[in-house]
């Protein structure tokens, strides 16, 4: 079954009411598990606003410094517990992507179930070594990654002893275009890497995660916000509550109709087949001909592919239209 995913992110917009309101609801949404996020300002970036860390000039955050934009969706630590602790109760797992070290240590004092590194740290070997560490299932994002780098990232967790590792396919756009999606790129990865592959996506609705699970996703990652109105840096390519469920619902669907590889058929599926029947009275010693003997249906005959070795045989005894054919009937 896949596991799905409800990212947090930053819309909490720092009010822990709102952070609660939205855990319940996704709770009722048919996710499988929270994520939030785990750093401080520090944890990205500088305190400036000149050179590589000015105001943003266009996209999503256009005119915010990456620290006021990180100050302002960074979650605070103190809710944690206390997420962790409501998300649980309601049935759902609850886990994190750290982004420092100091992140990783908090996170193990709670005995998170598993880790989420972020496309963007996927270069930090330090920060996935320490992490990887910890023995936990570790979800690595590759929005932003080469094909070196996703291998490093493999090979740093298991020069740790950590082999449930988990690819998710991402599109580093915020919101991304169902044409950045290159969803083929999934069941590539499950060859190339030999790694169960999921996906952590930023288009609007749920057309590419459903087609993710058909190609073989195993997990599927979204925002989720109680409403795009609250605003916020995430609110334009999260998922609203109806949609979320919408999504679960969509995935389960496409779930089942993959079911399992088969090519068995129950004896009434064979019955509904074709077979050798009489089509029109034969008497005893009468030669079997194209004018007495057909393939119709049902399957209760001999199969059709002996009719050319039954025709010019004799019958044994007298057959009467509509009886199956087998051999006891003919010599």
């Amino acid at each position: 079954m896949t596991y799905i995913i409800a990212e947090l992110s930053a819309n909490h917009n720092k009010d822990l009411n709102l952070a609660i309101k939205t855990i319940e609801s996704i709770a009722k949404s048919g996710a499988n598990a929270i994520k939030v996020q785990t750093y401080k300002p520090e944890s990205l970036t500088v305190n400036l606003s000149r050179g590589h860390f000015a105001p943003k000039t266009e996209g999503l955050w256009k005119g915010y410094t990456p620290w006021e934009l990180y100050a302002e969706a960074a979650m605070p630590y103190d809710w944690t517990p206390k997420l962790q602790k409501i998300a649980n109760d309601l049935g759902l797992e609850f886990f994190s992507s750290p982004f420092d070290i100091e992140a990783v240590d908090f996170l193990e004092g709670l005995s998170v179930p598993r880790y989420k590194i972020a496309s963007f740290e996927i270069t930090d070997i330090p920060l996935i070594e320490y992490t990887a560490s910890k023995g936990k299932p570790i979800i690595i994002s590759t929005g932003v990654a080469t094909e070196e780098d996703i291998q490093l990232g493999i090979d740093t967790c298991r020069k740790q002893g950590n082999n449930d590792i988990t690819l998710l396919k991402c599109t580093s756009q915020y919101p991304a275009t169902i044409e950045q999606a290159n969803l083929l790129t999934i069941p590539d990865m499950k060859k190339r890497f030999g790694v169960n592959i999921g996906l952590s996506d930023h288009t609007k609705g749920s057309l590419v995660p459903t087609v993710a699970v058909s190609l073989g996703a195993t997990v599927v990652e979204k925002h989720f916000i109680l409403d795009r109105s609250l605003g916020g840096p995430d609110a334009a390519f999260s998922m609203e509550p109806q949609e979320f469920r919408d999504m679960v619902v969509a995935i389960r669907n496409v779930e089942n109709a993959l079911g399992k590889v088969t090519y068995n058929l129950s004896e009434n599926d064979k019955n509904r087949r074709r077979s050798l029947f009489v089509v029109n009275d034969i008497q005893e010693g009468e030669l079997l001909t194209k004018d007495n003997i057909r393939s119709i249906r049902p399957g209760l005959g001999m199969h059709p592919k002996h009719l050319n070795e039954v025709l010019g045989k004799r019958a044994i005894k007298k057959m009467e239209k509509g009886t199956p054919l087998t051999d006891e009937l003919i010599n």
